[in-house]
């Protein structure tokens, strides 16, 4: 399972994310392959402020920006200004760093 940007970057090779990802991360990880969808209906399900930061992310990706800035305010953040890839890296490295982002079990 990753525990660093890199591990969690070279993971994207799987064919999934392991399980034992929290549901934000693993959204995360499915907005990288393209798999937007299969994010957002991650998310839709989670509550609490990183699932809301991901959702934030995700409408940013989709260009719903009135969307994402309500999920931003959700998640307690400013909404994002820079890249999309620059705002994915500052989430996944922020949420592999937590303890919470592997709350799942066994992977």
């Amino acid at each position: 399972m990753a525990t660093t940007l890199s591990e969690f970057r070279s993971a994207l090779a799987q064919g999934a994310p392991s399980q034992a990802l929290a549901p934000a991360v693993q959204a995360l990880w499915w907005a990288a392959k393209g798999k937007w969808d299969t994010a957002h209906d991650i998310v839709m399900k989670e509550s609490g402020a990183d699932a809301a930061w991901v959702h934030a992310y995700l409408h940013r990706v989709e260009g719903d920006d009135d969307n994402a800035r309500y999920w931003y305010r959700q998640a307690r953040r400013s909404a994002a200004t820079g890249s999309l890839d620059s705002e994915w890296e500052e989430i996944a490295a922020s949420l592999i760093a937590t303890p919470a982002a592997t709350t799942r079990g066994a992977p």
